[in-house]
């Protein structure tokens, strides 16, 4: 990105290293300020705004260009004194600046535009122009927030002749500040369309952020390709970023277009980001590429395993029906699982959480489901209802993670995420509010508002727990909370059917099955892993891990609440007498 501005599908991207504005009139001149400008009168236009109307009744037929380039006039005019004060001097300005009622609601409603922008402030640590040079990256982007709100508030305080006596400190600047450096790896050449797409090297984010994403669902399961997608791409690489994550134990490059960036943000309240000396001349075990443009309109979500390479491939190419972020986690899990069970480790679709007691026991819980089984919210049930009893509750994962025989053949479990992706439907009222200042809100407004925010540490992830208590999630039977298998045999056409209810996550409906309940990578190597899963499940038996299913009544009307609660309170007593 070597322009300094660019708007589009309402997100705002300045480049602070073409162009940093430190004074008013700089932020006034700058192409940034009349693309935005612009916008907002072609957004008042639109929708046929009093606003809009009375402007153009009062200047005459001007098309919209010289309209920002009239407004812009008008406001560096009302930085340097008061609307009185011009109006002596010229008379040419004389209808907008008689009419300051007018003037108040068109400088309030620009303000009020930009700060609904989702908004991300750029800089390049390997080169520097006209912009930012020395100064540090946190304090640039709380400089630049500054001079937008003392600008407007000066421009305000001069139309209406008096000072504000409430001053709301709201984030005006960046939602989003990125450092990017063009680092190499070692790429295949199959891989070269890559290879000039900046890694994101820092975040920083004003939380809350709250993103629209046009898609509320995910639909369809991920599909294999036997060529890979990339041999042949063309990528325009100034529409592009890279987040090198760490999936678990592996190294991912997240590939994204930037009308996605949204997503892409995201993932650093899901994935830990590798630092730079991790990923610097090494070849990643995952490449997953989001968002390409191609000639083909139909929608393709396929993986491509590199075995020469030794890289599974993520491929979605660019569409609106892909706007929802559960296509880029779900992706890069199904990757990460389709790894590991080459690996012979089974990955596990659920929760798992290692809970220390009061009178020093622990216990490491895994409560296995598919999406909206109701395995989160059993967990933050179980943390709630624990109080008096549990000292600590560490959570391993929160989705997906994964189980493997160490050389004893102990089952350990590790997880992927350092985050959460949670539905807000079905949490405890306030609890999103007791998150709020570290999460990233997506459509909030509506059916599967969801939110992600980091919960665990990367080394718990990774550390390797043995497994106690290992359960299904039952969202759509009512009955005993809590029962336990007596044999693998009898466990397994239960963890095999992956029976729930579907609750809106994807564009299922009603009762619904998913091999091992893992539609993201067991369901693609169904073969291997039920080879897995009956070696794991005996294993299990043998050690005396305790398995059985925990019915959670998630999918039943009027239990979302309690039914969580409920399994929770049998857990707890298995728990305390383990």
């Amino acid at each position: 990105m070597h322009y300094e501005f660019s708007l589009n599908s309402h997100k705002a991207m300045i480049n602070f290293t073409a162009r940093y504005c430190e004074t008013h009139e700089q932020l006034l001149e700058s192409k940034g300020f009349k693309r935005v400008l612009l916008a907002y009168i072609k957004s008042l236009k639109k929708r046929s705004s009093n606003v809009y109307i009375n402007v153009k009744d009062g200047i005459g037929e001007i098309d919209d260009d010289k309209l920002s380039d009239y407004v812009i006039y008008i406001v560096k005019l009302l930085l340097i004194m008061d609307r009185k004060a011009i109006l002596k001097f010229n008379d040419d300005y004389s209808f907008i600046l008689n009419n300051d009622n007018l003037l108040v609601h068109f400088i309030d409603g620009l303000y009020s535009f930009w700060r609904r922008l989702e908004r991300y402030t750029i800089v390049y640590n390997n080169s520097t122009n006209q912009g930012l040079e020395n100064m540090s990256f946190i304090d640039a982007n709380t400089k630049f927030s500054k001079l937008i709100k003392d600008t407007y508030r000066k421009i305000k305080e001069n139309i209406e002749g008096q000072k504000p006596k409430v001053y709301r400190q709201l984030p005006a600047g960046g939602n989003v500040g990125l450092i990017l450096n063009n680092y190499s790896w070692n790429i295949p050449e199959e891989y070269e369309c890559l290879a000039a797409i900046p890694f994101i090297d820092t975040v920083s984010i004003e939380t809350p952020f709250i993103i629209y994403p046009k898609r509320n669902t995910r639909d369809g399961i991920f599909s294999e390709t036997f060529q890979n997608p990339l041999s042949n791409c063309e990528i325009n690489n100034e529409n592009w970023f890279c987040f090198p994550a760490k999936v678990g134990k592996l190294l991912a490059f997240i590939y994204f277009h930037k009308d996605f960036i949204s997503h892409g943000i995201s993932l650093c309240n899901l994935f830990e980001l590798a630092r730079k000396e991790e990923y610097i001349n090494k070849t990643p075990d995952i490449v997953y590429v989001f968002g390409v443009k191609e000639d083909n309109n139909s929608l393709r979500t396929i993986f491509y395993d590199d075995i020469k390479n030794g890289i599974m491939v993520g491929y979605i190419n660019y569409s609106e029906e892909i706007d929802y972020f559960g296509y880029m986690k779900k992706m890069t899990l199904t990757l990460h699982n389709l790894i590991v069970i080459k690996h012979g480790c089974i990955p596990i679709h659920g929760a798992m959480v290692n809970i220390l007691t009061k009178d020093n026991k622990s216990a490491n819980i895994i409560i296995m489901g598919d999406s909206g089984a109701g395995k989160s919210e059993s967990l933050e049930a179980f943390r709630e209802l624990g109080e008096d009893y549990i000292s600590d509750m560490t959570i391993i994962f929160d989705d997906m993670g994964f189980v493997k025989l160490n050389g004893e053949n102990m089952p350990l479990g590790y997880g992927t995420e350092i985050g959460a992706f949670v539905r807000l439907d079905d949490l405890e009222p306030g609890y999103a509010f007791k998150e709020i200042d570290r999460s990233i809100f997506m459509n909030p407004d509506k059916i599967n508002a969801r939110l992600v925010m980091p919960v665990t540490s990367y080394n718990d992830v990774i550390k390797g727990y043995p497994i106690d208590i290992f359960v299904y999630a039952n969202n759509y039977e009512d009955g005993n909370k809590l029962e336990f298998f007596k044999s693998a045999e009898e466990a397994l056409p239960t963890f095999r059917s992956g029976s729930r209810f579907a609750k809106g996550t994807t564009t299922e409906e009603g009762l619904v099955t998913s091999y091992f309940a893992n539609p993201f990578g067991p369901v693609q190597r169904k073969v291997e892993t039920d080879k897995l899963l009956v070696k794991y499940m005996d294993e299990f038996f043998k050690l005396g891990v305790k398995v059985g299913q925990i019915r959670t009544c998630l999918g039943i009307p009027g239990k979302e609440k309690s039914g969580p609660k409920e399994a929770a309170k049998e857990l707890l007593e298995i728990v305390k007498h383990l």
